[in-house]
């Protein structure tokens, strides 16, 4: 296969119940317990009328401007899968609209993370899928190619392989990787469960923030009353 014009069709099936916790966590709990490395970068907006979601990457590489790999894409998912296009972050002419993206939602696909525009605002906010892009013109992508389809890609600053585990909400998104996603799920959970702790304490008014004091007077900090 020619590097630039190939697809792959296989790609690892994560486990469903795997999947069904990290959706009850917020992503930035998520990211928090993987050193906080794994957020792609700011920027991705949510826009459709699903705000949080969590699926398996099928991952595509699209020249910028050029929607037709990800236009292949749409048809080879799997229903629940999130669909993760590095489109080089241009934002000068949109990847998909309401159209295409009604086609992903019509064959099942959970959503789409764009590094990239997209456009028809209006209609993909009514939609039952997860939408997360770059940013939004009104300017229409060309067919031509080259791209590929189930390969290594960047998005947002991060690895994705096909299969790792995508979590997205309205702070924005997260990579999973797929090997070591039962110890990071495990993890966010703890941590979840000690924020609620916290938010418990500090609606009681017994939050005590020693850590801070201590951190302070390690670097030294000074204080004048």
């Amino acid at each position: 296969m020619t590097v630039g014009l190939r697809i792959t069709e296989r790609r690892p099936e994560p486990d469903a119940t795997l999947i069904a916790r990290a959706a009850k966590l917020p992503v930035a709990n998520i990211g928090d317990v993987m050193s906080r490395l794994q957020a792609m970068r700011g920027g991705f907006m949510a826009y459709g009328g699903r705000r949080t979601f969590v699926g398996p990457a099928l991952t595509v590489k699209a020249r910028p401007g050029d929607n037709l790999f990800l236009h292949r894409a749409i048809d080879l998912a799997r229903p629940g899968e999130v669909i993760v296009c590095d489109g080089g972050g241009d934002l000068e002419i949109a990847l998909a609209g309401d159209l295409m993206i009604g086609h992903a939602e019509s064959r099942g696909v959970g959503a789409l993370v764009i590094d990239g525009a997209v456009r028809d605002l209006d209609g993909i906010e009514r939609m039952d899928i997860g939408v997360w892009a770059r940013g939004a013109t009104p300017a229409g992508p060309y067919k031509d190619g080259p791209g590929e389809i189930g390969y290594p890609i960047a998005c947002g600053g991060q690895v994705v392989m096909p299969g790792d585990l995508i979590a997205a909400d309205e702070d924005g998104v997260v990579v999973i990787p797929l090997a070591e996603a039962a110890q990071v799920i495990a993890d966010a959970e703890k941590h979840a469960a000690k924020e609620g702790e916290t938010t418990a304490a500090i609606k009681g008014g017994g939050w005590v923030r020693g850590w801070v004091e201590e951190t302070l007077a390690a670097k030294g900090v000074t204080v004048t009353r």
